[in-house]
C-alpha cells in the first residue's frame, strides 16, 4: 500500500544539522561593521568579509525587511537597486546571511556590535529573562531591563569613535533614546530626521564630515508594509519603489573616497491564513503540554518548559512539527551553530535561549492567537533560516 505523499516527503523529523546555518565569521551581518572598521584601521577589528575593499568613508544603509530574494523578484520596482546586484558582496554577486533568528532586534544588535546572537545576547523577538523568569520583548524592551546589563559589549561605533573615526547614526528621531539603540547602535552622534530624503542628505553630509567616517542610516517602513499587507502587495511594492529612489539619492551625493553599502536585517515570506499554515499554540493541547513560556515569533520559536519537562516537550514538538520545522534542544541548536559559531555561547545568554528551539522550514507559523493577537494577524513573517528570510543584500556604490 502506498504511503501518503507527506510521509514520503518527510519520513523523519528534519535533522538539526540540515538547517542552513548562517555564515558567522565570513559572511553574516555580524561581520559587516568589523570588516569596514578594520579597513579604517580601528584596533581590534578584523576584516572577515574578505571580498570587501577598504574605504576611508563608509555609509551602511539598512533597509528593514529588504530580503535578497524579494529584491530579485521585483526588478521593475527597484531598477537602481537591481543594477547593483552584481556588485553585492564585493562584486561576487552574493548575499550575506542575517543570522538566527532573522529578526530586527537580533540583526540590529549583530550589525552594531559585530557579534553573533550567542554573544550579544539578543537571540530572539521575545526571550526569557533568567533573572525574573519573564518573557522580555527585545524590540520594545518590555518589561524594562537595564540595557548595559543585558548587552555589555561596546558597539563598533563606540570603538571607531575612540579610534578617531567620525561616527554617526541618521535615523528617525523616535529611535534616538530607545534601549535597543543604546545597546546596538550607540557611539558617535545621533541625528534624527523624519523623512527619508532628509536622512539621505544628512548621511551624505556626515560622510564628508571626517577624513575617516562611519555612518549608519535606516529605513523601517518597507518592513511594516510587508507585515501588514504582504510582500506581493501594492503597498509593499510602492515602498520598494520609494526605497529605490532613496538609495539613488544617497549614491549620487557620496563624497570622495566613500563606499555605500545597502543591506537589510532579514527577508520575509507571506503565510496563508488557514489552519494548515498557521498552527495555533493557544488551541493545541499537545504543543502546550509542559510549556511554561512561549517566546520568539511564529517562524522562530523559543519554548521554555516546566522544570523536568524539557525532554517531553522536545519529543512532542518534534513529533507534531518535525516535518515542517527544524526542532532542536537548546544544546543542539548551539552546537549546530544556529546562534553563532558552533558550540560557542556566552554564559549569560545560554538560559535566554529556549529549552526547545523551533525554526520553520515550510511556509508555516506557530501563532498564539490569544497571547499574541497582533503578531498572529500579520501577513508577512520572518525569523527562520530559509533563504527568503536569511539572505540579505550587500549592494555597493563607491565614489
Amino acid at each position: 500500500m502506498a504511503q501518503p505523499a507527506a510521509w514520503e516527503d518527510h519520513p523523519e523529523p528534519l535533522a538539526v544539522d540540515s538547517a542552513p546555518r548562517p555564515e558567522y565569521g565570513s559572511g553574516s551581518l555580524a561581520d559587516l561593521l568589523p570588516t569596514l572598521a578594520a579597513g579604517m584601521g580601528v584596533p581590534g577589528m578584523t576584516a572577515t568579509i574578505t571580498e570587501l575593499t577598504p574605504a576611508d568613508r563608509v555609509c551602511v544603509f539598512l533597509i528593514d525587511g529588504l530580503g535578497w530574494e524579494q529584491l530579485r523578484a521585483y526588478p521593475d520596482e527597484a531598477p537602481f537597486l537591481t543594477s547593483l546586484l552584481a556588485a553585492s558582496r564585493g562584486g561576487t554577486g552574493r548575499p550575506l546571511t542575517a543570522g538566527y533568528p532573522a529578526t530586527t532586534a537580533t540583526s540590529l544588535a549583530s550589525v552594531g556590535t559585530g557579534l553573533p546572537p550567542s554573544a550579544h545576547g539578543l537571540p530572539g523577538y521575545t526571550v526569557r529573562n533568567p533573572a525574573t523568569g519573564e518573557l522580555m520583548n527585545q524590540l520594545r524592551w518590555q518589561p524594562w531591563t537595564e540595557p548595559r546589563a543585558w548587552q555589555p559589549y561596546p558597539t563598533v561605533f563606540d570603538l571607531a569613535q575612540k579610534a578617531g573615526v567620525h561616527a554617526a547614526q541618521v535615523s528617525s528621531p523616535a529611535f534616538q533614546s530607545t534601549p535597543l539603540t543604546k545597546v546596538a547602535l550607540s557611539g558617535g552622534t545621533f541625528h534624527g530626521r523624519l523623512t527619508g530624503e532628509e536622512r539621505m542628505d544628512l548621511a551624505a553630509e556626515q560622510l564628508a564630515a571626517g577624513d575617516r567616517s562611519l555612518v549608519y542610516t535606516y529605513y523601517a517602513e518597507l518592513d511594516g508594509a510587508g507585515h501588514r499587507f504582504g510582500v506581493a502587495s501594492d503597498t509593499w511594492r510602492g515602498q520598494l519603489m520609494y526605497v529605490d529612489r532613496l538609495v539613488q539619492r544617497l549614491a549620487e551625493q557620496l563624497p570622495q573616497r566613500s563606499a555605500l553599502y545597502v543591506t537589510a536585517d532579514h527577508g520575509m515570506i507571506d503565510v496563508p491564513f488557514d489552519e494548515q499554515h498557521r498552527i495555533d499554540f493557544d488551541e493545541d493541547w499537545e504543543l502546550r503540554a509542559g510549556v511554561a513560556l512561549l517566546g520568539g515569533e511564529g517562524r522562530a520559536r523559543h519554548v521554555y518548559a516546566l522544570p523536568g519537562a524539557e525532554n517531553d516537550v522536545l519529543t512532542c514538538w518534534r513529533e507534531v512539527l518535525g516535518e515542517q520545522f527544524w526542532v532542536a534542544s537548546r544544546d543542539e541548536a548551539i552546537a549546530a551553530g544556529w546562534f553563532g559559531p558552533p558550540g560557542a555561547c556566552d554564559d549569560r545568554v545560554y538560559a535566554r535561549i529556549g529549552d526547545v528551539v523551533a525554526a520553520a522550514r515550510d511556509d508555516v507559523l506557530i501563532i498564539a492567537s490569544e497571547r499574541e493577537p497582533k503578531e498572529s494577524a500579520m501577513v508577512g513573517n520572518h525569523g527562520s533560516m530559509t533563504p527568503a528570510e536569511q539572505l540579505v543584500p550587500l549592494l555597493e556604490v563607491r565614489s
